[in-house]
């Protein structure tokens, strides 16, 4: 028996993804406007804007996402913006949000290449960036925070000292980041694969003694 959906609930649908497929365009496109200072920083505002104003994500999903984009070859501002995208709206979503993701630096970049050797000779513009520089640091160590606060939260012995140990092997020791990124999934793998199982040992027991 077939279902035909009443016209009026498909406008309704149709009206609504618009919406969606909108703010997330126009979303994005602000973000990536008034971002300075690299991939790391759009990360804590994607959180703001789509998890603490418009609550599309939650904070753990958006954790997990975000830790798809870093992993993921390319810049992580374009990764996450897939990956966002992806979730809340398809492919439509995709082309949305890298659309609003790209064209901002694509035309101040061009206008910078245009007149960079004005920019770079100007007093303002140096004291401009040095300025802007600190406002990045400031916002690097907000999305830092926030993701390690994260994990903290879980109650998780394991996750952070894998956390801290990521960090000695960063900073300290000045290991590729994509290895350790690798041996953190590897690690994260094992670890699911050892609950899994420890978890089905009491099921199994249980339909045995029946």
């Amino acid at each position: 028996m077939e279902h035909h959906n009443n016209p009026t609930q498909e406008a309704s649908l149709k009206q609504s993804n618009a919406s969606v497929l909108k703010k997330l365009f126009f979303s994005t496109l602000y973000l990536s406007t008034f971002t300075f200072g690299g991939g790391y920083v759009i990360v804590s505002l994607l959180k703001t804007k789509f998890v603490d104003e418009l609550h599309w994500i939650d904070e753990t999903e958006m954790l997990d996402l975000i830790a798809i984009a870093q992993s993921s070859p390319g810049a992580i501002a374009v990764n996450g913006a897939i990956v966002v995208g992806y979730k809340l709206a398809g492919m439509p979503g995709i082309l949305c949000s890298i659309l609003g993701a790209i064209l901002p630096p694509f035309v101040i970049i061009t206008a910078v290449s245009a007149f960079y050797n004005a920019f770079r000779e100007s007093f303002f513009i140096q004291n401009l960036l040095n300025g802007m520089r600190a406002g990045v640091g400031a916002v690097i160590i907000s999305v830092v925070y926030d993701m390690g606060g994260g994990v903290l939260k879980l109650r998780s012995l394991t996750l952070a000292l894998i956390m801290i140990a990521a960090f000695i092997a960063n900073y300290i020791l000045k290991i590729n980041v994509i290895l350790i990124i690798l041996v953190t999934a590897l690690i994260g793998a094992v670890r699911t694969v050892i609950t899994v199982r420890r978890e089905n040992i009491p099921s199994a027991g249980k339909g045995e003694n029946e």
